[in-house]
């Protein structure tokens, strides 16, 4: 297809965009709770990245999967029609992240993608029926259940229980000292900080790093983090049709150098799922971003995509 497609991927901690084929991404830091005007927010994260793209010109289709995907319908056409006057898009697909993920891990558009960022987002896609299955996602006060939120919040946790004397000691407590400065000035540092959810998830990987080296309270959440991640795509996996084996991809940074969070997903998904078939992914969000923003038919993910046409 002649014409020029941008992809988006737009998490809580970053935002990515690119030029489909270009090679370069451009960042923005992502979008953040609460905030009292989110369109306007999401907005100029998107502005902030396509200032760096060289030559922006007019663009024929941007598709941009968001963590923040407004609930609403009328606030996505806002949104669409802001972001389509900042590209200079004929063309604006929104989606969730999840979708994005999905296309970019499993080109040929079946079974579960489960997405680990700062939240936990996982989408099943039955090729059979044609039909698409949310799980979890439902945010850090509510669900994510395995995410670096919950994971950086459990460590924190520990860290103030070991100072306590609630809690036993843990090398968790230098990592936070490292991080974040002192533990008792830690908790007011990060709900003050406007971005305590991005804030809290940054600890992830220090607790999946001391887990790898044998710190049994690390050990303890990055377990039960695994345990709940399998859970999640397990239930996904249920929501597709047939008895044939089901490809479960995972992506996101915390999980992309494997460790102690992959070990007991992997592990306890094999004993709770037997259909479920473990795959790598094939690509990233924006990857599957820059797929949907260059190909002529959406299919299977059209119900879920907010198309606004512009210019």
């Amino acid at each position: 297809m002649s014409g020029r497609y941008v992809g988006v991927d737009g998490g809580q901690s970053t935002l990515r965009l690119t030029v489909a084929d270009s090679g370069v991404v451009h960042e923005a830091p992502g979008f953040t709770y609460p905030n009292p005007d989110p369109v306007s927010a999401m907005c100029e994260t998107v502005r902030q990245a396509w200032a760096a793209v060289d030559r922006p010109g007019p663009v024929t289709r941007a598709v941009l999967g968001l963590t923040g995907l407004p609930a609403r319908p009328e606030q996505r056409e806002l949104l669409a029609g802001k972001i389509a006057s900042v590209l200079r898009a004929e063309e604006v697909v929104l989606c969730a992240d999840n979708v994005t993920a999905h296309a970019g891990a499993l080109p040929g558009g079946h079974g579960v993608v489960l997405t680990i960022g700062t939240g936990v987002g996982c989408l099943a896609v039955d090729s059979a029926t044609g039909t698409s299955s949310r799980v979890d996602g439902w945010g850090h006060l509510f669900g994510d259940d395995g995410s670096a939120f919950a994971i950086g919040r459990a460590g924190i946790a520990a860290v103030l229980r070991a100072l306590d004397g609630r809690g036993p000691r843990t090398e968790l407590s230098e990592l936070a000292r490292r991080r974040y400065g002192p533990a008792r000035e830690m908790p007011a540092l990060l709900y003050t900080s406007g971005a305590t959810v991005d804030g809290t998830a940054r600890f992830a990987p220090d607790v999946v790093a001391a887990a790898g080296l044998g710190d049994s309270a690390a050990g303890a959440i990055v377990a039960a983090a695994g345990r709940e991640l399998a859970h999640t795509a397990a239930t996904a996996v249920r929501t597709v049709s047939g008895d044939a084996p089901v490809p479960v991809a995972q992506t996101g940074r915390l999980v992309e150098s494997g460790g102690r969070l992959v070990e007991t997903f992997l592990a306890e998904l094999a004993a709770t799922c037997s259909r479920a078939r473990p795959v790598r992914a094939a690509g990233t969000a924006l990857d599957g971003a820059c797929r949907l923003a260059t190909t002529s038919d959406p299919a299977p993910y059209r119900s879920r995509l907010h198309i606004y046409r512009g210019l």
